[in-house]
């Protein structure tokens, strides 16, 4: 089942749940989807790897958002974005942990030869082809960041 049928499918769930958090998280995917679908002019599907990019750029910017709250002790904006991100983050592929990450970007090191800072790029663009969604930028900019110095 397609990224969009399972959101159509969690919607109905949350509707019937009467699950206002799942409702405004889920719609909010849907109208992401709906506009990058649309935004080449054609009526194309999106594929696989433009939704997990699109899914986590929805996540970070929930948890930016909470994070900005946390910052300015308003919990009480803080606490709505983060169970948002959790309901949007249910869509990502299984997350892989940092140790599983390190091997991909010391593999990736060794593959391309990368000396030091100057090949960062490199790697990154690597390692994001081969993780394909499973971590976020952050996490692995500073393990690449941190082979790399050593």
């Amino acid at each position: 089942m397609g990224l969009q049928a399972n959101i159509m499918v969690k919607l109905k769930e949350a509707m019937k749940a009467k699950d206002q958090v799942a409702l405004t998280s889920l719609r909010a995917v849907k109208a992401e989807l709906l506009l990058a679908q649309t935004a080449s002019g054609s009526k194309e599907e999106l594929t696989e790897a433009e939704e997990i990019k699109l899914i986590q750029k929805l996540v970070k910017q929930r948890k930016d958002s909470a994070a900005i709250f946390s910052e300015q002790n308003r919990a009480d904006l803080a606490e709505p974005e983060l169970a948002q991100a959790a309901v949007i983050e249910q869509f990502l592929p299984e997350q892989l942990s940092e140790g599983e990450v390190e091997k991909i970007v010391l593999q990736v090191i060794e593959s391309t030869g990368a000396l030091g800072m100057k090949d960062m790029g490199k790697v990154m663009a690597e390692v994001n082809k081969e993780v394909a969604g499973q971590a976020d930028g952050k996490t692995i900019s500073m393990i690449v960041k941190k082979a790399l110095m050593s």
